[in-house]
């Protein structure tokens, strides 16, 4: 459907079918007088927008009560938009339940582990699994597929909002029968399940499907695969609420794509976002950044990682800040230039649609201080203007709409169920922090200059000549065959601590770690050494470990020792391993190196391959580049990572953003993106 998303929301507001970078915001008008809205609409073509999402919290305005229904303010603000040749990304409105409907029926609000209530006056305040809801839900996006489906400003659906943000797990009565059925559906029968969930253990074996719920608090650690089970179930449940709505939204409107915003940043892990992205036509994400020493580097990875889930394909930025969020400890406002960076690093990794929340920052309500595109200060601030170049710039880089991500010769391997079981509860330790050590990786290869893609399990791994398999847990045995097979024909695998370590209903692989890889990998552990908090080894290449250490035996004659341990318990002992195997090779990394110790390994662990930066010497590390590959041509994103103004020489590109200095040399100015354009058989750099 990408070929519709481009058609119906990238082109032209004047009616020009050329392809370009879509341009917005969410946009509550309601929260606003109505004079207001024909100065926003103004303002609007003054920044170049061309789309905005309307109606995500609007379930109140629009439905005051169970039988009455208040169209005429969205009629017009939809006439607004369009008049203005402004297309609209509609939502559903399901988001936030209204207060009649949660006093009628208090049965939908959501029940944590501890029994408690989660009561209505924030947002999201809804059980994913309760029948009275859907019933509410599908009834509203009906309505509203029925009334606009003909209106010449509609160009997507946005299904609700943040889908799981706040009630992701849901413990109520609901979702217990509805787990029941799930599981039911999963194994067909409860041997089945006692099997899986290890029941013999504890004297947990099941007799009846009555008998299982959630897990709820308990008096001790809960059964590990009923709550590897229960995050599975749940992202499910979550997922069948989205395909509820999108299947009324394709009955009316079945030349409309649909999607729903993902939230790929930081710790939200709750819904596996590689299982949904085939349930909408094209993939929308949520960013923040979390102030920190790798922010600009989770942005790069979580917008990397959304491609990923993409396919590829382009998608949508649906939110992000101009400067300041309200809901962090400290929010702070970004510099000069960022609001530019960020944005455009997004579009580097596949973002056809740079959007913000929100348009006009609130006056009033919980989210009054986070930024807007329209500051309280108005249009006569330096934000505005800032936002108006944003717009123009996106403009300059038309050319680049519909373009694809170029497959990079690194793939770093993410995947959620290994995210999920790897952090449980009862394990050798508490700290280990699964999206870290893969931030850490992509760090370090960042640092060297060296693209690397975020891949899930679904993609084919083949396209890359190495695979960054950090804390890959869980590893059933056809995903085990898969890897095998990629290392034989010529790929080269690394991988780390923790992984191969059980299968897909979190039993343990026997016969000594890392199990399912460990004949492909050539070693055996008996025993893990996860190392104290502040604890740390040193290796015998220099670089200290911390979190975990293996004590390792190596198994294969043709197993090669690339670093042993210095210090620690396992003082002598091999720390990280490369076996060759077939055409390729297996590398295993047992112990939390961070971004230093990564980097000084990274090296040896991509010779073998043949990898290296395709950037110059002197300025790996200062910039990040990213291609993205059309019919014909590919366009390089280069992004000065430092403070400091960076000279690129050897570019031969036309510069789409940019400056050349008189030497020739292309200029990055600090936190500066500059996009060029060549032919698509032409290297990047001049060699």
């Amino acid at each position: 459907m990408i070929s519709t998303l481009q058609s119906r929301m990238l082109s032209g507001a004047d009616g020009d079918p050329a392809p370009r970078l879509a341009y917005g915001a969410d946009y509550n008008p309601e929260q606003w007088p109505r004079d207001v809205w024909e100065q926003d609409v103004r303002l609007m073509q003054e920044a170049g927008v061309t789309i905005v999402s309307v109606g995500i919290f609007s379930w109140a305005r629009i439905q005051p009560g169970p039988d009455t229904w208040d169209f005429g303010w969205l009629d017009e603000v939809m006439d607004l938009l369009h008049a203005g040749g402004i297309g609209v990304d509609l939502a559903t409105a399901t988001a936030s339940p209204p207060p009649w409907l949660t006093t009628a029926h208090p049965e939908i609000l959501p029940v944590t582990a501890n029994g408690e209530t989660l009561w209505p006056g924030a947002r999201q305040h809804w059980r994913p699994t309760s029948p009275v809801f859907r019933e509410h839900a599908l009834r509203l996006v009906r309505e509203i597929a029925g009334r606009y489906k003909d209106h010449p400003a509609l160009v997507a659906w946005h299904v609700s909002n943040e889908l799981g943000c706040h009630n992701v797990y849901d413990h109520s009565d609901d979702a217990a029968r509805a787990f029941r059925v799930w599981l039911r559906a999963r194994y067909g029968s409860l041997d089945a399940l006692n099997h899986a969930w290890g029941t013999a253990f504890w004297s947990q074996r099941y007799s009846d499907w009555e008998q299982i719920l959630p897990p709820r608090l308990a008096a001790s650690h809960p059964n590990p695969t009923q709550q590897l089970d229960f995050k599975r179930f749940s992202s499910d449940a979550l997922k069948d609420h989205l395909v509820a709505e999108r299947e009324i939204l394709r009955e009316i409107t079945p030349a409309i794509p649909v999607t729903t915003n993902f939230m790929v940043m930081g710790g939200t892990k709750g819904m596996n976002y590689a299982d949904w992205a085939s349930e909408i036509d094209f993939v929308s994400n949520d960013h923040y950044v979390h102030p920190g020493p790798q922010d600009r580097d989770e942005l790069s990875f979580s917008a990397n990682l959304v491609s990923g889930i993409a396919g590829g394909r382009p998608w949508f930025l649906m939110e992000h800040s101009t400067s300041a969020v309200n809901w962090q400890p400290v929010n702070v406002a970004k510099r000069p230039g960022d609001l530019a960076r960020d944005s455009l690093l997004h579009v580097a990794h596949g973002a056809d649609a740079v959007c913000f929340f929100q348009w006009r920052q609130s006056a009033a309500g919980a989210e009054k201080y986070h930024s807007a595109m329209v500051p309280h200060a108005g249009p006569d601030s330096d934000l505005f203007r800032a936002v108006a170049d944003l717009g123009a710039q996106l403009k300059t880089l038309a050319p680049v709409a519909g373009s694809e991500r170029e497959p990079a010769l690194v793939g770093i391997l993410y995947d959620w169920e290994s995210w999920w079981a790897g952090e449980q509860d009862s394990h050798p330790t508490a700290l280990l922090d699964y999206r870290q050590e893969a931030l850490d990786w992509y760090s370090a290869l960042l640092a060297l200059g060296v693209r690397a893609d975020l891949v899930t399990t679904r993609a084919d791994l083949s396209r890359h000549q190495v695979l960054v398999a950090p804390v890959l847990h869980v590893v059933p045995a056809e995903l085990a065959k898969e890897l095998t097979r990629y290392v034989e024909q010529g790929g080269h695998l690394v991988t780390t601590y923790f992984s191969g370590i059980v299968d897909e209903n979190d039993h343990v692989w026997l016969g000594g770690y890392p199990g399912a890889l460990r004949d492909l990998l050539g070693v055996r552990i008996e025993e893990f050494g996860p190392l104290l908090a502040g604890e740390r080894v040193e290796l015998d290449d220099s670089t200290w470990g911390t979190l975990w250490t293996d004590r390792i035996d190596v198994t294969g004659d043709d197993t090669e020792v690339l670093a042993r341990y210095r210090t620690g318990v396992h003082a002598g002992r091999p720390a990280v391993t490369r076996r060759p195997t077939g055409a390729g090779s297996a590398s295993y990394v047992s112990t939390r190196l961070g971004v230093d110790g990564l980097r000084s390994l990274l090296p040896r662990l991509l010779e073998p391959a043949g990898v290296s930066s395709e950037l110059p010497a002197d300025v790996r590390g200062k910039v990040e580049l990213t291609v993205r590959r059309g019919a014909g041509e590919r366009f390089l994103f280069l992004v000065n990572r430092t403070d400091a103004t960076v000279p690129v020489a050897g570019l031969e590109a036309d510069i789409l953003i940019g400056s050349r200095g008189t030497d020739g040399a292309l200029m990055l100015g600090p936190r500066e993106v500059a996009v060029l354009r060549q032919p698509a058989r032409q290297g990047a750099f001049r060699q």
